[in-house]
């Protein structure tokens, strides 16, 4: 099976829909799948068009679906909205500085204002979603081949320490990990992650810029300047390849080869 794999597309359709026709996704006739490894929005302006193609992908059965961070931040932000709405104003939420809730506007066409003054209507709209309401439920927190776990931050750990200090430590069973420990590993860099804990297989991972890689432990450019290499970061165990869309206006596509795993009903 051939499987293309992009991480952290976040609404950025045009773009895309442009690397995976220069990657051949289209037109090619073998069987392949695109895996997309979480966080499809919350940055671009291209929210229903991005939906659509999903859903399209979906109903053809050529597209698997990780589970990112941001859209844990999407079913935060329906589940919790009137707490957020009677504690101060939205602007001043993390949901709105990292796009969910432009997002959320996009999808339902509902704006700020219109969110304060028919807040039951908007969650109902936004969960009536087709991404609330179907892309969500088939998001699956790893995908796994016979020589590849794909994820979107790392496969469960303990973080512990601080911010630019921090450690990871393994756990018994990531596979069998609990919901708890799924969440957090969405938030972990997994080049940090990969220097103590491994799976049995490569991870391919996203959520934190592969620049970072590449400028930390290759010694090469910086993490976001005009020096930044935004190409895939390759490692010991690690594939990271977010490309930080938002700033790079570049988007990596990698091409694996590789079987299925063959699982006992």
């Amino acid at each position: 099976m051939k499987y293309y794999v992009v991480a952290d597309v976040h609404g950025f359709y045009s773009l895309l829909r442009r690397t995976l026709e220069e990657k051949g996704f289209f037109t090619d006739e073998e069987p392949r799948k695109l895996i997309l490894l979480g966080d499809l929005f919350d940055r671009g302006g291209e929210a229903k068009e991005m939906q659509d193609f999903v859903i399209e992908l979906m109903e053809r059965d050529e597209v698997i679906l990780v589970r990112g961070n941001h859209e844990d931040c999407i079913t935060e932000l329906a589940d919790n909205f009137l707490s957020y709405l009677y504690g101060g104003d939205l602007r001043h939420t993390h949901h709105y500085v990292n796009g969910t809730i432009d997002t959320a506007e996009q999808l339902t066409g509902f704006d700020l204002s219109s969110m304060r003054a028919s807040p039951y209507a908007f969650v109902s709209a936004l969960k009536d979603t087709p991404y609330f309401s179907t892309i969500i439920p088939a998001t699956v927190d790893y995908f796994e081949t016979e020589n590849y776990v794909f994820t979107h931050g790392w496969i469960p750990c303990v973080r512990k320490g601080t911010y630019a200090r921090y450690r990871y430590e393994p756990v018994d069973n990531w596979r069998e990990a609990d919901k708890d420990l799924w969440e957090a590993a969405r938030w972990y860099n997994g080049m940090d992650a990969a220097r103590s804990v491994t799976a049995d297989k490569t991870v391919v991972c996203g959520h934190r810029t592969a620049s970072y890689g590449h400028f930390k432990y290759e010694r090469k450019g910086s993490e976001f300047g005009e020096d930044a290499d935004f190409s895939p970061y390759y490692a010991d165990g690690i594939i990271a390849i977010d490309a930080c869309t938002a700033v790079s206006g570049k988007m990596n596509c990698i091409v694996i080869e590789d079987e299925p795993l063959l699982r006992l009903p």
